[in-house]
């Protein structure tokens, strides 16, 4: 039995000033055939796993490229093109084969493809033809179009967000494809679309215990193969944008489509009551100077670089400033120029310092300062799981009582290794600023005395009913209050 197995993938934020070309995913990952790491990345543990599997089972595993940008804009046409038709020769030359199991991210949009996952799906299925399985793995916060539907047998997403089930997601998939191969079952999928778009954090209810429910459900009814949450992408202008729930079974669409529109509306009834309580920045600084105990993290939800800002806001820290904040740290505020000059002064040196705010409106204003630069490291790289999150060229900076890193590759802020690595202990500070929605909770939550979610300029578009969408559907909710007709069964 032959399998190929590929990864082509980013979260493409369309309202984003960073555009990705070639580059962008040479720095976060390009592994050429057989040359993927053995631990996974976001959306490439169908290798890891597949790797596992085929040398458990016998299997031969065909790998071709694995890629991946870190959340930005509008990704270059010819980059698109030209690594989609890297794999797509890659699937060529290793025909003939059984399946095709990848790794996908589900909301990438290239100029000129709107839909590219939808695009590569639909080519790679010309390739194989009508009988040949082919699944992927991808992102809930993403675009379920009717394109790659319809040409792909399944699809499984991560379930839990932070996404800390990306390894588990990949058992699935490949337990559900090796399934099929063997014959013992035969997967359909049944589509429910919610109508609306929101934030759904499984840190916290109502979210943790709808999770858990399709997981129960899963466990328990063997016509159940997988259920996903498609949470959407708010930050993705494109036509299909929303919330979809998808449920795989075993040859029962019906089922299936009764189900996924129970679940789907369910979802839908608690609309609104599912994304952190947030605050602004004068009252998160504010509660955690005051707080009695430390670590406080802030977490800057929408300057967040893993949902493709620059990541470059600086809207806290001027209130920290202002505030007098001492014994706190910020990581990170994206300045690969600052950075530059920090390498060029070298540890110890106290410069003359402009940085931060220079990507897009509503991100506050460049911070002046005389800093000193306090350690510099080449490459630097934090935890993310089991797997390790590159943010690039950093610097170590100090103004004013304040640690600040400033780093040279966009990265949210998964993990408090991201401060030690800069010689900085986060536990042992009063204050932690990070730039992430929730992907950190999993981590920081283990340290963390309080966290504190803040609203803190306008980097990201995070209100749709306000958003200047110009593609995505506007009868959904929060667009309008109640946008379903419960005579619409699910597809």
């Amino acid at each position: 039995m032959r399998i190929f197995t590929a990864v082509l993938a980013t979260e493409t934020n369309t309202f984003s000033p960073i555009c990705v070309d070639r580059r962008a995913f040479e720095a976060s990952l390009y592994a050429p055939p057989g040359e993927h790491p053995e631990t996974p990345t976001l959306c490439s543990a169908p290798i890891t796993v597949g790797r596992r599997l085929a040398a458990e089972k016998g299997f031969e595993l065909i790998e071709g490229t694995a890629t991946w940008a870190d959340p930005a804009g509008l990704v270059n046409r010819l980059t698109y093109e030209s690594l989609r038709d890297e794999i797509l020769d890659q699937l060529r030359a290793a025909l003939p084969v059984d399946a095709v199991v990848l790794g996908l991210h589900g909301a990438m949009v290239a100029d000129g493809y709107e839909d590219t996952e939808g695009d590569f799906l639909a080519r790679v299925r010309e390739i194989v033809g009508p009988e040949i399985l082919v699944c992927a793995e991808l992102d809930p916060h993403s675009h379920l179009t009717v394109k790659r539907r319809m040409a792909a047998d399944f699809f499984v997403y991560f379930k839990e967000f932070p996404h800390t089930d990306f390894v588990d997601r990949a058992e699935d998939l490949w337990r559900i494809a090796l399934d099929t191969l063997a014959g013992r079952i035969k997967p359909v999928m049944s589509v429910f679309d919610c109508r609306m778009i929101d934030v759904y954090p499984t840190s916290r209810d109502p979210m943790r215990s709808f999770v858990d429910k399709i997981m129960r459900m899963e466990a328990e009814d063997p016509d159940i193969l997988s259920i996903s949450v498609i949470h959407g992408f708010m930050a993705g202008d494109v036509p299909e944008m929303g919330t979809k729930l998808l449920v795989v079974t075993d040859g029962k669409p019906e089922k299936g489509a009764t189900l996924a529109r129970e679940l789907g509306l369910e979802l839908f009834a608690k609309r609104g009551t599912f994304i952190m309580p947030q605050i602004d920045e004068k009252q998160a600084v504010s509660l955690a100077l005051a707080a009695t105990a430390g670590p406080v993290v802030i977490a800057d939800v929408w300057d967040n670089p893993g949902g493709g800002t620059a990541g470059d806001a600086t809207v806290l820290l001027a209130e920290l400033l202002a505030q007098g904040a001492k014994d706190t740290a910020v990581g990170t505020i994206w300045d690969p120029m600052a950075v530059q000059i920090c390498m060029a002064a070298g540890e110890g040196a106290e410069i003359q310092l402009r940085f931060g705010a220079k990507s897009a409106p509503g991100t506050g204003n460049p911070i002046d300062g005389i800093v000193k630069i306090v350690k510099l490291v080449r490459n630097a790289e934090m935890r993310f799981g089991e797997s390790y999150a590159p943010f690039g060229d950093a610097a170590h900076i100090h103004l004013d009582g304040i640690d600040i890193i400033l780093n040279s590759t966009r990265a949210q802020s998964f993990d408090p290794s991201l401060f030690s690595v800069m010689g900085i202990d986060p536990a042992g500070k009063k204050v932690l600023v990070i730039k992430s929605t929730n992907h950190f909770y999993a981590s920081f939550a283990l340290i963390a005395a309080e966290i504190l979610y803040c609203s803190a300029g306008t980097p990201y578009p995070n209100n749709p009913a306000r958003t200047p969408y110009r593609r995505a559907p506007r009868d959904i909710w929060p667009m309008v209050e109640n946008p379903h007709n419960l005579e619409q069964g699910a597809a």
